[in-house]
């Protein structure tokens, strides 16, 4: 070392000693361990029904099929009453209570049994079905289309306001989903006082709008 750095240069020497014991520092400095991040907490049953916004099929709903480079397997095709469709080559297939999404990827999957890699694109052209329901204590209950987004106080606002003896601070959505049946609390005092809007959840088709 005394022969690579002159005597009388002190600030190089000092320098070069310097960057050693750094670097020793961070040869010794051992690792941080690495932590696994906390797994999430599953959201509440009720909770998944009223964020999720996929539309479910139902029965009287108009879909168009359209099938890559294949118009002769391109067609509109109506819901049934027993929740099935027809389609060339695939046969009867079960569309109610799915979505467009994953009843595509089915369709896609039986024409791979003819076709090589076809690409097929399901859209939802009427949604006949697309219908929600108020019952109990308001003017006019029965059912409604849901032809446009609505939240809880349009659907609320549609069905002409509250009977004189309504319990307003107990109403519930009831909700069927794939995973099951879900129940939404719909407090509308809290409404009212502009305390609480997070119940003010949009309206999915076939949900009921239960006011006791």
């Amino acid at each position: 070392m005394n022969s690579l750095i002159p005597s009388t240069d002190r600030r190089a020497r000092n320098a070069v000693r310097a960057l050693f014991l750094l670097a020793a520092c961070l040869v010794a400095v051992p690792a941080a361990p690495q932590t696994k991040p906390a797994a999430a907490k599953p959201a509440a049953r009720g909770q998944d029904a009223a964020e999720s916004t996929d539309y479910l099929i139902g029965a009287g709903d108009t879909l168009h099929v359209f099938v890559w480079k294949e118009p002769e397997l391109s067609k509109d095709v109506t819901v049934r009453v027993d929740g099935k469709i027809t389609v060339p080559l695939v046969g009867d297939v079960a569309a109610a209570g799915r979505t467009p999404a994953q009843l595509g990827a089915e369709l896609g999957r039986g024409l791979g049994k003819f076709l090589e890699s076809p690409q097929v694109t399901l859209a939802l052209s009427q949604p006949i079905s697309s219908r929600f329901y108020i019952i109990g204590q308001v003017v006019k209950s029965g059912d409604f289309p849901l032809a446009t987004r609505v939240n809880v106080l349009q659907a609320l606002a549609l069905a002409g306001g509250f009977r004189e003896y309504a319990k307003t601070d107990e109403i519930v959505i009831i909700r069927e989903g794939q995973g099951g049946q879900a129940i939404i609390p719909v407090n509308y005092k809290k409404f009212e006082s502009g305390k609480d809007m997070t119940h003010n959840v949009p309206i999915r088709p076939g949900d009921v709008i239960v006011v006791p």
